[in-house]
């Protein structure tokens, strides 16, 4: 199986040359960068399996990197890894789309399986929804084999892996609510520690998609979850 990529943005050079040689020794792909502006270098020619981000850089934010990884096409998961872990820094990485927030000072061992559970479930994601055919919804053609959703006439956006994957589930079972509790069950697991905050988010940025339209897509169930209601062409 090829290495997966990941890229550490990371301005401590002690930790950085540090995590660089054990994920290599991982077997990792790893590229390192120091600032926000070698990681957009980096991020310009290559999309890594996974970003791992501080938030303390010195020519600006890891947030900011994270804001703009969210409006590319090709969208890699990221995580914090990062000294400033408030309450306040936690709750906007994951509405950026965070995948993971570490703390630190960390424990390596728990570095590397949330960097492996991050990883394998984007794998699981990307395997169920490439076994999916097209989807016609009003004016919409939903691609879950190429993660695109295309109104007719314009260009297709790519939507990132884990908000295809909730379209699909919430589609497949469109004759009822899904709670947040089986979204959270099948599409991030146990053992990735997200909230129903990450659901709500993810919920926004697909009825962003079809906000133009009249029809409604994704009715939320109040104290149970979502469903979709629109109505699908056969």
């Amino acid at each position: 199986m090829k290495a997966a990529r990941l890229l550490l943005v990371e301005d401590d050079k002690s930790l950085g040359a540090t995590l660089e040689s054990r994920l290599d020794r991982e077997g990792y792909d790893v590229g390192w960068a120091e600032s926000l502006c070698k990681a957009r270098e980096i991020l310009a020619t290559n999309t890594p399996d996974l970003v791992i981000l501080d938030i303390g850089l010195p020519d600006g934010s890891g947030f900011e990197l994270a804001t703009e990884i969210a409006m590319k096409a090709q969208k890699p998961p990221f995580l914090f890894l990062t000294a400033l872990a408030g309450a306040p820094e936690r709750l906007k990485g994951f509405e950026l789309g965070a995948e993971e927030f570490i703390p630190k000072p960390f424990h390596l061992k728990e570095l590397l399986l949330r960097i492996q559970h991050v990883l394998d479930a984007h794998r699981h994601v990307h395997a169920s929804i490439s076994s999916g055919q097209k989807i016609y919804f009003s004016h919409w053609c939903i691609d879950f084999a190429s993660f695109t959703i295309q109104r007719q006439g314009q260009q297709a956006q790519k939507i990132a892996a884990r908000d295809m994957g909730l379209l699909k589930l919430l589609i497949g079972e469109r004759h009822k609510a899904v709670s947040r509790d089986e979204i959270l069950d099948k599409l991030w697991g146990e053992e990735n520690f997200p909230t129903n905050r990450t659901i709500d988010n993810a919920i926004v940025r697909l009825r962003q998609v079809f906000a133009d339209t009249e029809e409604i897509a994704i009715t939320s169930i109040r104290g149970v979850g979502y469903q979709w209601t629109g109505k699908i062409q056969d």
